[in-house]
């Protein structure tokens, strides 16, 4: 995997940015604070990588995903992904994870479930994330056991994965308590 170039673009949330190569979509960043932090993020993740116009596929991934947290009921899981750098393991995770459409959820124990052993609850929380491609793998549907949100690696944390949640509709029973 050799990353062709970056971009960022406007969404709802903010102003996100997509890493690509020939053989699909590399990494998505979620918004940063500012602009430059995000393009900062990519910067530290990717040394040296030119922000560029994206391919034509890449453009309409962008405008897929910019749809998405508009609100409107979009599915991504057929954009091609660069998986080079992700393991088998996390490759099945988002796989499961990608099939989950939006306004869905499952939880950790249901993706371990799946992938033959409910004790592997743990690392499909840790493949999640270290997810590359939040949103295209929609890690945020997955949520831990009793509903919790669960962990969110992006800025802004659980409060990210719920709005995300929110603008796809998505019916999470959650209350923060002092212990979360």
């Amino acid at each position: 995997m050799t990353p062709s170039g970056f971009t960022l673009f406007d969404t709802a949330i903010g102003r996100c940015g997509v890493v690509w190569s020939a053989q699909g979509i590399v990494a998505v960043q979620l918004p940063q604070h500012t602009e430059e932090q995000t393009r900062a993020r990519i910067d530290q993740r990717y040394p040296g990588l030119n922000e560029a116009a994206p391919p034509t596929q890449v453009g309409r991934a962008i405008d897929r995903i910019v749809a998405l947290l508009a609100g409107r009921s979009v599915d991504l899981s057929d954009i091609a992904l660069d998986q080079a750098e992700v393991s088998e393991f996390q490759r099945r995770v988002y796989a499961i994870a990608r099939a989950i459409p939006p306004g869905n959820t499952l939880s950790y124990g249901d993706i371990a479930k799946r992938l033959g052993d409910v004790a592997l609850s743990r690392e499909v929380g840790q493949a999640l994330g270290r997810n590359p491609c939040p949103i295209i793998v929609p890690c945020h549907r997955v949520l831990a056991a009793g509903d919790k949100p669960g962990g969110f690696s992006a800025n802004g944390g659980v409060a990210t994965k719920l709005k995300l949640l929110s603008i796809e509709g998505a019916r999470v029973n959650y209350t923060p308590s002092l212990f979360d």
